[in-house]
């Protein structure tokens, strides 16, 4: 695949200096690309490595485009700077134009011979359904969307226009996700929430788990994308909701009624617990757990690897890491957290003495 400089900007926009006829190879990382390849800064910060980098051409702002064509031996025909006021974002659209031009075709709009529609199911004749996909009775697969193989859209389920899921997605009875969403193999949208009542046992030994049956559904917004083996689980009553625009990472539990807010992004290994909800345009680090039936803001954001014990109704940058240490440090440190309470109880009683 290459393609020329010019035509790219033609496509994306932006402004053009240095060597604009170049012709590009790849997309890479400042620091590994070759005069055949198209990279991008996006901040001051990074000019040192900009002054070493080979990078035929560079995606940069206003205010790095000399840095970028004053850098030393150029080869013949000179740098080329590709001027934007959001690099990262004229990056990503990068990204998104080199992959139509250079990722498989699509297989052709229509049903696989092994794939199964029940009779009262309505597929979209521009819809593609790959091998082994089920789609059953009351489901609507609309306009251009695709199932891979072995996709199961349960019964009066939806999925929206230009919506494409993966290979194992199943989307559960009555759930529904909206237009140009992309959920990626191996994600379960629609199991039942973890409810179970606790009930005493007839001896009085204890008690066993009582099934609570999970009645609600799931419904996810437009332009949504959900990464792989992800599980979206359906509300108790009400439904858990995704907003628009909402990207999930792998491997991500949303707990039963959970509500996200619209462009909030969760990455990998993140834990929502029932009930909970997110803001809009809030961002979760990896690894990162929100409890249960609390609230956060919109435009919070979370560290990784954080734990969220009470509701944020403040935007803002959030952390609740305890720093790592080796681990005879580490275990000292946790020793004296754990005296913590008594510590302080001992100082408000040395205060009470020295202020009577």
């Amino acid at each position: 695949m290459s393609a020329r400089l010019s035509d790219l900007h033609a496509a994306l926009g932006g402004v053009l200096h240095g060597a604009g006829d170049r012709v590009v190879v790849r997309i890479a990382p400042l620091a590994e690309a070759g005069e055949d390849a198209v990279a991008f800064v996006a901040h001051p910060r990074y000019r040192a490595a900009l002054a070493g980098s080979r990078a035929g051409v560079v995606i940069a702002p206003p205010d790095l485009v000399a840095d970028v064509l004053a850098r030393a031996e150029p080869p013949a025909g000179g740098w080329a700077c590709w001027e934007s006021p959001d690099p990262y974002g004229t990056f990503a659209r990068l990204t998104q134009w080199w992959r139509q031009h250079v990722q498989p075709r699509p297989a052709p709009a229509g049903v696989h011979p092994t794939a199964w529609v029940a009779q009262g199911a309505r597929v979209h004749p521009t819809a593609r359904l790959g091998p082994f996909a089920v789609v059953e009775d009351g489901a609507v697969v609309e306009e251009g969307a695709e199932l891979g193989a072995h996709a199961v859209v349960q019964a009066r389920a939806h999925v929206g226009a230009g919506t494409r899921l993966g290979a194992h997605v199943v989307l559960g009875y009555d759930c529904r996700i909206g237009a140009r969403g992309l959920v990626h193999g191996g994600t379960v949208i629609g199991a039942d929430g973890f409810g179970f009542a606790p009930v005493p046992l007839p001896d009085g030994s204890g008690r066993r788990w009582e099934k609570i049956e999970q009645l609600g559904a799931v419904r996810i917004g437009d332009d949504v994308e959900i990464g792989a083996n992800c599980c979206i689980d359906r509300g108790a009553l009400g439904d858990t909701v995704l907003e628009d625009g909402v990207k999930l990472d792998n491997l991500i539990q949303i707990g039963h009624n959970v509500h996200v807010g619209r462009h909030t992004a969760m990455a990998g290994c993140v834990g929502i617990a029932g009930s909970a909800r997110i803001g809009a345009f809030c961002t979760l680090g990896g690894g990162a757990i929100v409890l249960g039936h609390l609230e956060l803001a919109d435009h919070v954001h979370i560290s990784a690897a954080s734990v969220v014990m009470r509701s944020i109704l403040r935007p803002g940058q959030y952390s609740g890491i305890f720093p790592i240490d080796d681990n005879r440090a580490w275990e000292k440190n946790a020793a004296t957290l754990r005296q913590l309470h008594a510590l302080r109880e001992r100082l408000k009683a040395l205060e009470r003495r020295t202020t009577s």
